[in-house]
């Protein structure tokens, strides 16, 4: 498929997305962040923060980290997990050396917490990406942590059997619990070096999304769950006709 045939897709499909993907907080000038979506963009400040009530996320600090602290996970920038599917299990290895504030939200803020237990894979595209991390098994929204700062310009390339994280179009610091997971290489996601203008808007999508592992065991359950059959539900195109369920995702290394 040619890169502008899937960046096409990519606006379609998101712009149905943008109601349904997880992510929320806001930005420290008050506005609000909306939901996640998958067409990328920048936002201008620093990570989005939620309100004084809501659960804070882990904020790890180097000179703070005990041995006791998922910050010492270091001594292995590349840490791996297991996710046990309906339809087979994938092995991931995790690049904490070039996305280490990415790894340790998803360790420490979503898979130690058993976060994704029972969700669904709830779209798959088989020469595209399938996404998962933010709905229960009655496609019900999950309630995430306090969103991220993007990481994407790390030289890591959306490739056929990485893994990257869902974001907001508009706001580049909105990644929560959502990933995706390529089916084919993905070029359009790439994040892309630009020269900047001053005084003009970066070109939302040239900031792409931040991949931060890859599947090192299980590419053929990768490519059964991409064949498997797909249907449309109100708010959820291309969700699979029967449910695949992420029963589990846990540390292995």
């Amino acid at each position: 498929m040619k890169l502008e045939q899937r960046s096409s897709r990519l606006r379609v499909l998101m712009a149905v997305l943008m109601a349904a993907l997880v992510g929320c907080g806001s930005e420290p000038d008050g506005e609000s962040v909306p939901k996640a979506s998958l067409t990328g963009g920048p936002a201008p400040g620093s990570v989005a923060e939620q309100g004084e009530d809501a659960v804070a996320a882990v904020q790890l600090q180097a000179d703070e980290a005990k041995p006791s602290s998922p910050a010492v996970m270091a001594e292995d920038p590349f840490p791996e997990v297991l996710v046990r599917t309906s339809m087979g299990n994938l092995r991931i290895r995790l690049n904490a050396e070039k996305a280490p504030e990415t790894v340790a939200n998803f360790l420490s803020n979503y898979v130690d917490r058993n976060f994704y237990d029972s969700t669904l894979i709830h779209y798959v595209d088989a020469d595209f990406m399938l996404a998962a991390g933010g709905y229960g098994v009655d496609y019900e929204e999950k309630e995430s942590r306090t969103p991220i700062r993007f990481e994407g310009n790390n030289g890591l390339k959306n490739l056929r059997g990485t893994v990257a994280m869902v974001r907001h179009a508009e706001y580049i610091h909105s990644a929560t619990s959502q990933f995706f997971i390529n089916l084919a290489d993905n070029p359009s996601l790439d994040y892309q070096d630009v020269e900047e203008v001053e005084g003009e808007l970066r070109d939302p999508a040239t900031y792409g999304y931040c991949v931060f592992g890859e599947v090192v065991e299980g590419l053929e359950v990768l490519e059964k769950i991409g064949a498997t059959a797909v249907s449309e539900k109100p708010e959820f195109p291309r969700t699979p006709t029967s449910a695949v369920v992420v029963e589990k995702i846990e540390r292995v290394r």
